[in-house]
């Protein structure tokens, strides 16, 4: 291993087979060999001992809203990327929507690199749009190197997204599965909201009456009945309800194509804590009740929930408005998912390996990041190295994307991220190195 430029050693190194004291070789911004602790360090190669720090696998975090370019006052590639390797992200996936121009077409998709390309800390891939007038635009955003596409059933809250109907999803999902892609939804039914009471005003519980379980659930039913007709490839978003667990379950077992995620909101944060007029909570579908919230983490540890990712959906300040029905519905978390799911998970008595998995590897296989996801020979060196233990109070003048809104003011969380390391090199330790990230495409 005489190119070895660097061995990262810890009592705790989160593999694939688990967790165990390693030092990790690193040649060419790959992992050479992941070597039994007290190994020999190569000649020439640098030894950095992260002592009894956690080292896990670069988080992915595949549902990241950046909103640039077009809404740069909401977020930016800039901020949003230094967010993500302060908080152990080494790859976030963009969204669509919420940038002007949306990533709907091969030309808008050229847009967003290039404004993307000189200001991200983190690796950056882009996910692509379908909407009811651009089906013949998916192959070709496809071929551009899109990751997949995402749909919503409902109102997506901007005028140049509009929802899939069911004959459109239909149509989308016939041309994505002709292809091989995958299709990734916002599950919420129109009709169901529709019927839901609707009261302005600063009451969470109105708001929560108003996104219903039922329209997740109904959503649902009708995207598992999609994809069993084309066999298709299909991923829902930011599941809150756990009533949809068992339909999705079922799914599964007959062999149905389907991948589900949700996110550090619905699994920390609970509708009971929401003190009315505190809309940096809302977002949609809603934070639901603790037994709720107990039943997700029951899928998470069955496998029914596959990971974890952020939904980091910011906005500016006065669009978070003290009455919940006009606020803008997004939570802003890149830099605090690791600590705050690690806080959770740990109370309940699960293992880090369990984090790592649900936040970096799962992520990794959705979006098909081979070379991401665990620490193994051949994958990227990207590293999160976590004193697990450490503790912290979220202020949110410390934090790093672009408006600091967050739900998680004053709670204090159990792991601090000590350094972030893409491809070999530290790119945060409290302190950020110039931009090294790359703009992904899919399968590489």
């Amino acid at each position: 291993m005489s190119d070895v430029s660097l061995v990262l050693r810890s009592t705790r190194v989160i593999t694939p087979e688990g967790a165990r004291a390693a030092s990790v070789a690193v040649a060419d911004g790959r992992i050479a060999a992941v070597l039994p602790y007290d190994a020999e360090v190569p000649p020439g190669a640098r030894l950095e001992d992260a002592g009894d720090d956690a080292v896990l696998p670069g988080l992915v975090d595949t549902h990241v809203h950046v909103n640039d370019p077009g809404r740069t006052a909401w977020e930016g590639f800039w901020t949003a990327t230094r967010a993500a390797a302060a908080g152990g992200i080494t790859t976030l996936l963009d969204m669509p929507l919420n940038s002007l121009p949306p990533t709907t077409t091969a030309a808008h998709l050229r847009t967003k690199r290039a404004v993307a390309r000189p200001k991200a800390h983190v690796d950056v891939g882009f996910w692509g749009g379908a909407v009811p007038d651009n089906v013949k635009d998916l192959r070709p955003l496809h071929d551009a190197g899109v990751f997949g596409f995402k749909s919503f059933l409902s109102p997506s809250g901007v005028d140049e997204f509009p929802e899939l109907d069911q004959e459109q999803l239909s149509r989308s999902l016939a041309e994505i599965t002709g292809f091989g892609g995958l299709l990734i939804v916002h599950a919420e039914d129109p009709r169901e909201l529709a019927a839901a009471p609707r009261r302005s005003g600063p009451a969470y519980a109105d708001f929560l009456a108003s996104r219903p379980r039922a329209a997740e659930n109904t959503a649902i039913t009708s995207l598992i009945t999609q994809a069993r007709r084309f066999d298709a490839r299909v991923h829902v978003l930011h599941l809150s309800s756990a009533e949809a667990l068992p339909l999705i379950a079922e799914a599964k077992r007959d062999g149905v194509r389907i991948t589900v995620e949700s996110c550090p909101h619905f699994l920390t944060l609970t509708a009971e804590e929401v003190p009315d007029g505190a809309t940096e909570f809302k977002c949609c579908p809603p934070i639901r009740e603790a037994a709720n919230q107990d039943a997700l983490w029951g899928a998470l540890t069955d496998g029914t929930i596959d990971c974890v990712v952020s939904d980091h959906s910011p906005c500016t300040t006065d669009l978070k408005t003290p009455d919940f029905a006009t606020a803008w519905g997004g939570i802003s978390s890149l830099q605090l998912g690791l600590p705050a799911i690690w806080t959770e998970a740990r109370r309940r008595g699960l293992p880090l390996e369990d984090v790592a998995r649900w936040m970096s590897t799962a992520p990794a296989a959705l979006a098909g990041l081979t070379r991401k996801g665990a620490i193994e020979s051949g994958r990227d060196a990207d590293f999160t190295v976590l004193a697990p233990e450490a503790t912290f109070t979220v202020d949110p003048a410390r934090l790093h994307h672009r408006n600091q809104v967050t739900a998680y003011a004053g709670r204090t969380l159990h792991g601090v991220v000590a350094s972030t390391w893409l491809r070999g090199t530290r790119i945060y330790d409290g302190a950020f190195t110039e931009p090294i990230g790359r703009l992904l495409e899919r399968n590489n």
